[in-house]
């Protein structure tokens, strides 16, 4: 198996996030994808909210033995994946010279469960800090059901992040036609 030292490097450079915006959209990123393999090496991937906590990615299912579960107790290499979104613009005359303005960030690590209960509380506060809403009235820091959910933490071991910004109205087509379509010619 290849670790992830081993894994195909960024090919696209030229669109390489700094470790600054690499850590920015991964503290504020809503949700990520996380990528596992079964033992019957097909692989599954589920979407998760998320924090990042103390240099980790952790998430959290179910208690019960299911897909997510099955994977990581055979394998714990897994990716994780978040992205944001922005607008789709043209960049040239034809259909296909589209694309979309984004960030993305891509990890690769191992994933543990968690079963310190100080440590899965620790997780709650944190997820419910990101994503609740401070006007809820209900008492704080109080999670009854810790034995029902599973927490688990990636463990980073390589990180990548890309962006494609938005450009200018003024280098958008039709002010700059920048066509990158093959032997594709102008309508007369």
């Amino acid at each position: 198996m290849a670790k992830p030292s081993e894994t195909p490097q960024l090919r696209r450079v030229d669109k390489q996030m700094s470790e600054v915006q690499l850590h920015e959209l991964i503290v504020r990123g809503y949700c990520g994808r996380l990528g596992t393999v079964g033992a019957d090496a097909w692989p599954y991937i589920v979407p998760l909210l998320y924090v990042f906590l103390d240099g980790e990615i952790w998430v959290h299912n179910t208690r019960a033995s299911g897909h997510l579960r099955a994977n990581v107790e055979q394998a714990s290499a897994v990716c994780f994946e978040l992205d944001e979104p922005g607008k789709v613009f043209p960049y040239g005359r034809f259909e296909c010279d589209t694309s979309i303005a984004y960030r993305s960030v891509v990890i690769f690590g191992r994933i543990r469960i968690v079963e310190e209960r100080a440590q899965k509380q620790a997780f709650f506060e944190a997820f419910m800090a990101k994503y609740g809403d401070p006007a809820w009235v209900r008492p704080r820091n109080l999670f009854p059901r810790l034995d029902q959910v599973t927490v688990y933490a990636i463990a980073i071991e390589r990180m990548t992040g890309k962006e494609t910004p938005l450009p200018p109205l003024e280098k958008q087509w039709p002010a700059l036609d920048r066509t990158k379509s093959p032997e594709a010619k102008a309508d007369p």
